[in-house]
Order: C-alpha cells, then structure tokens, then sequence
C-alpha cells in the first residue's frame, strides 16, 4: 500500500457537497478539515478497521469512533463513517476481524445512526461494535448546519499563519515522558 496523491477532494452530488477521505486519512485532522474548507456538507470516510493482530489487547474501535465524531464536531459538518465487517485472511498474515459499526455523526459529533447498535437513553447508542451487515439513514438538514458552522465561527477566527508546522514534517518523534 502506499499513499495516494489526489489530495482531499469534494464532490458536488444531488444530495450536496460530500468531501472523502479513504481509510487512513480518517485519522488525520487536518484531512477533514481540508475537506470542510473546500466546503463539503458531509464528510464521507469508507474504510476497513478492524482488530489489531500484533497487539490483541488494543480495542481501537472506541478511539476510532471518537476521532470521527471529533472530526464531525470539529468542523460542525456531519460524517458518515462506513465500516467494513466481519472475519477474513489478509494475504500472507493473520487474520482480521473488521469491526463493522458504521455510523453517522451529526455536525456537533453526536451518533445519529449506528449499524447494529442499541439506543440507549437520551438518544445516546452503545459504543460496541455489532459484527453484522447493515445500513442506516440518518435526516441532515444541510442549511441549519451550515447556519450553525457561520454562527460558531470556527472558520472565521482560524489562524493560518501560525499553522506553519504542519506543512513540514517535524514532530515526528512525540515527546516522551519518563
């Protein structure tokens, strides 16, 4: 595998601006805020998490899901996160279990719809992952939600010119405390 080089891009559709990111972009913060300042309605992120053979102890479902709803809260534009699922061989290693739990995040981050997952109270649903097949649907009423990205004003009071670091590659090594 090796990293594309068609940037972040936005694609105009029937049902709005929609900005994607692939697999391990969704990691990145500055990819869907890229996408948000291009002007995407909804950021779309096909991937394929799953457990972690090298390290069975690490659940990273949870922290997954956490990023994508920062992502959606960060840049006030809802997410959809559509998850592969289930068990297979990946070629010349263990194998897998895909996670599954496909979600759809609201522009403040909240989870909207979850494939396989049980609403809780106060419209809340059960972070663990179901491994089961699926879709859902979720209602975004696109111009209240660009109404409430203007009135927040994350855009507006951004600092570009103190954001210098991220375009090199420094920081490569995080600090490390003992």
């Amino acid at each position: 595998m090796s990293p594309g080089d068609t940037g972040f891009n936005v694609y105009d559709t029937a049902c709005g601006k929609i900005g994607i990111a692939i697999c391990w972009d969704q990691w990145f913060p500055e990819s869907a805020r890229c996408l948000a300042l291009q002007g995407a309605e909804v950021l779309l992120y096909p991937t394929a998490i799953g457990d972690e053979p090298h390290d069975p102890t690490n659940d990273s479902y949870p922290q997954w899901m956490r990023v994508q709803q920062g992502h959606a809260g960060a840049n006030l534009v809802p997410l959809v996160a559509a998850n592969r699922v289930g068990r297979e061989q990946v070629e010349g290693g263990q194998p897998v279990t895909y996670y599954g739990g496909s979600f759809i995040a609201g522009h403040q981050g909240q989870v909207l719809a979850q494939v396989g997952a049980s609403q809780l109270q106060h419209g809340h649903f059960d972070p663990a992952p179901q491994l089961v097949e699926g879709f859902v649907t979720a209602r975004l009423a696109l111009d209240e939600m660009a109404s409430s990205r203007v009135a927040w004003g994350v855009f507006r009071d951004r600092r570009p010119d103190l954001y210098g670091p991220l375009l090199t590659l420094a920081g490569g090594k995080p600090p490390v405390r003992m």
